[in-house]
């Protein structure tokens, strides 16, 4: 399989623009990379939302294949899902969405809507009273175990920022573009000590699109073609965020036991990563879990430079969700895809033939790794 269309539509801060709107433009976006007609497109698929109506307002169709994803790890679930169906044959062209819509929060639904209807949902009925019923409350837990567990500090998270923050400078796409000092990052107001501010993804208004089909037709389109070398969707436990066995090791861990189980590359042949980080540390638990830095060293890893454009490992080189909005994943599966291209500009990683991206973290996860054509 192999991906060979990527597109955004305008994304932005209350853009004024429908899901059906930014579905259209990063359709048409996609369509344009790769060199296809909407009548190529016979599969298609989404997280929230409803892939036929995206595909038939488009013109596309018949579908031989089409799936609505729900709860799941983010925009790594459809993408794995469209790669699969062009694999098993269910159709030739796949094309997966991911639309965001700042207010409300379709991502806070969706994990508020989980809880609440779940056999469980009398955790979150001794929760919410008490005002946890936040995304950012659990990942203040997570992060305050995994300072607690692990040698990184608070100034290996600042670092963190300050080295995405010059990423998204170099990327006009990103919101957030201004330099950034570990002084401000420090003075920046807790939400869910000792997760900050500006650890947390940026909501906006977003539509990704991304077009999958079959390693002999993507050899004969438009773009240098990306090929999916490996995939794996991880679930470790129910959706209680707060009730993880070990919050510093998991699902990541095993999802990325599951990847390189897939694979004969490894760790080492990763030429730039592109982990999630709806909040930062969720990128640190990828690092270790990918094996791309020791257990436990991710900070002092990040404090090296190693992740900066110009280190061993050029991590989030579009900024990062905390820079460029909340995508909900899909900029990772793209950046990872123009990294590998070559279409990065003055961001490039130079030589780049192996990206692995990633979604999620705690109960659920997801990963893919990519190969240059």
């Amino acid at each position: 399989m192999a991906i060979v269309g990527v597109g955004y539509s305008q994304v932005g801060r209350h853009t004024g623009l429908s899901e059906r709107h930014h579905a259209a433009q990063a359709a048409v976006a996609a369509l344009a990379d790769a060199g296809l007609s909407r009548e190529d497109i016979d599969g298609a698929t989404t997280w929230g939302g409803d892939a036929t109506d995206f595909a038939w307002m488009l013109g596309m169709g018949p579908l031989r294949w089409h799936l609505n994803v729900g709860v799941s790890p983010a925009f790594i679930t459809p993408a794995i899902h469209g790669a699969m169906a062009v694999a098993a044959g269910h159709c030739d062209t796949c094309i997966a969405f991911r639309i965001m819509m700042q207010q409300p929060s379709s991502a806070v639904i969706a994990a508020g809507g989980a809880a609440l209807s779940s056999p469980s949902m009398i955790d979150a009925a001794m929760m919410h009273p008490y005002g946890d019923f936040s995304p950012t409350q659990w990942a203040g837990l997570l992060m305050n175990r995994y300072l607690h567990d692990s040698d990184a500090t608070e100034e290996d998270f600042a670092t963190f920022a300050v080295v995405q923050r010059e990423h998204a400078t170099r990327n006009e796409n990103a919101l957030q573009r201004s330099p950034l000092s570990a002084e401000e990052y420090l003075a920046a107001p807790y939400i869910s000590k000792p997760v900050r501010l500006l650890d947390c993804d940026l909501p906006c208004d977003s539509g990704s699109a991304v077009i999958f089909t079959t390693e002999e037709r993507a050899r004969d389109l438009r773009a240098r073609p990306v090929f999916v070398e490996a995939s794996a969707l991880s679930s470790i436990r129910d959706m209680n965020f707060e009730l993880l066995d070990d919050m510093t090791r998991t699902s990541p861990a095993h999802c990325a036991d599951l990847l390189w189980s897939r694979t004969d590359l490894g760790p080492a042949d990763v030429d730039c990563a592109q982990l999630y980080d709806g909040f930062s540390v969720i990128t640190f638990q990828w690092l270790e879990a990918l094996g791309l830095c020791e257990p436990g060293g991710a900070g002092p890893f990040v404090a090296a430079g190693h992740t900066r454009l110009t280190g061993s490992l050029p991590l989030n080189t579009d900024g990062g969700a905390i820079n460029v909005g909340r995508r909900h994943g899909a900029n990772f599966c793209i950046e990872a895809t123009r990294q590998l291209r070559g279409q990065c500009g003055d961001r490039q990683v130079q030589g780049a033939q192996v990206a692995v991206w990633a979604n999620a973290v705690g109960p659920f996860s997801g990963a893919m790794l990519l190969t240059a054509g």
